[in-house]
């Protein structure tokens, strides 16, 4: 940039007069563009974001809300027309569903084997994808896709001779037919090694292994560790989708000891279907998963900020 005097020699006073007034003239700000304030430059969500994740809310939220809308009311209110408003009879259908099924062992069948089925899958699929991701060991590749290419498979295939093990072993009927074929899954394999792969670092388990550690201890340590963001996320699926499942459990468990979807099919007639009563325990079964979401929701969503930054 050229000097004062140079611009008073070449250009006179007046040009020398002007140019000093611009350098002594205080920077202009740029603008922003949207940028929030004291956020160094990140993007606040705006009005925008907040109306799609509030229409996105409710729409989520809608069935449920139906659901007890009709569960409220008595066959003659729906008989009427469809009611905008909540009725007072959520409790006596409720009480109707209690009397017509076996509502409390159809809800402890469905815990236990939620319950376990997760934690089977976490374990297995845990183990199957820190070895697909850290051990180096001939086929693995292969193996990996063979196993992602079984979810290609619908379940309805494997129905007839899945039917036909379970019945030489004896299981048609308990609670073992339905817990066994879910103990691990394809997807929780494939979902463990994507995560593992990317969040655990091969020098952190060659430390490990140069300190003496065997294997599964390095996996104890370190490997189960760093996957727990992912196995919560993994456990909370599996749960949710075993407590939902009906076609399989359908098949091969007894009406007198059934699990909450089954349990719910009863309450429908031969020739007469009470919506409001189905609806009602609808609403039942649902309560459950609303308060694992309540309770876990936090946990979860930290777990997955913290695997978040590590990886």
């Amino acid at each position: 940039m050229s000097s004062i005097p140079m611009i008073r020699q070449t250009a006179g006073e007046g040009a020398a007069a002007a140019a000093a007034k611009r350098l002594n003239r205080p920077a202009r700000r740029r603008p922003t563009h949207g940028r929030g304030r004291g956020t160094g430059g990140v993007r606040r969500p705006g009005p925008l974001t907040y109306g799609a994740l509030g229409a996105v809310l409710l729409a989520s939220l809608f069935p449920l809300y139906w659901s007890f809308l009709v569960g409220s009311h008595d066959s003659t209110a729906l008989s009427r027309g469809i009611p905008l408003l909540p009725g007072g009879n959520f409790l006596a259908n409720a009480a109707k569903v209690f009397d017509s099924i076996p509502f409390w062992k159809a809800m402890g069948n469905s815990l236990l084997v939620s319950t376990v089925t997760a934690g089977s899958v976490v374990a297995f699929s845990t183990l199957a994808g820190f070895a697909f991701a850290k051990l180096r060991f001939r086929g693995s590749k292969g193996l990996l896709v063979f196993v992602i290419a079984t979810m290609a498979v619908p379940t309805q295939l494997g129905v007839v001779p899945l039917f036909i093990v379970m019945a030489k072993l004896g299981w048609t009927g308990s609670l073992w037919a339905v817990i066994i074929p879910g103990a691990v899954t394809a997807f929780g394999v494939f979902w463990m090694t994507q995560y593992l792969r990317d969040a655990l670092p091969d020098e952190l388990i060659e430390a490990v292994r140069m300190d003496g550690a065997s294997m599964i201890q390095a996996f104890w340590y370190v490997g189960f560790p760093a996957a727990r963001p992912a196995a919560a996320m993994l456990a909370l699926f599996t749960f949710v989708a075993t407590w939902t499942n009906f076609f399989w459990p359908f098949i091969v468990l007894d009406p007198s000891n059934p699990t909450l979807p089954v349990a719910l099919q009863l309450l429908q007639a031969a020739h007469f279907v009470d919506y409001s009563v189905v609806l009602a325990g609808a609403v039942l079964a649902t309560i459950p998963l609303l308060l694992l979401f309540i309770a876990a929701g936090r946990q979860l969503v930290s777990g997955i900020m913290q695997g978040a930054v590590k990886g």
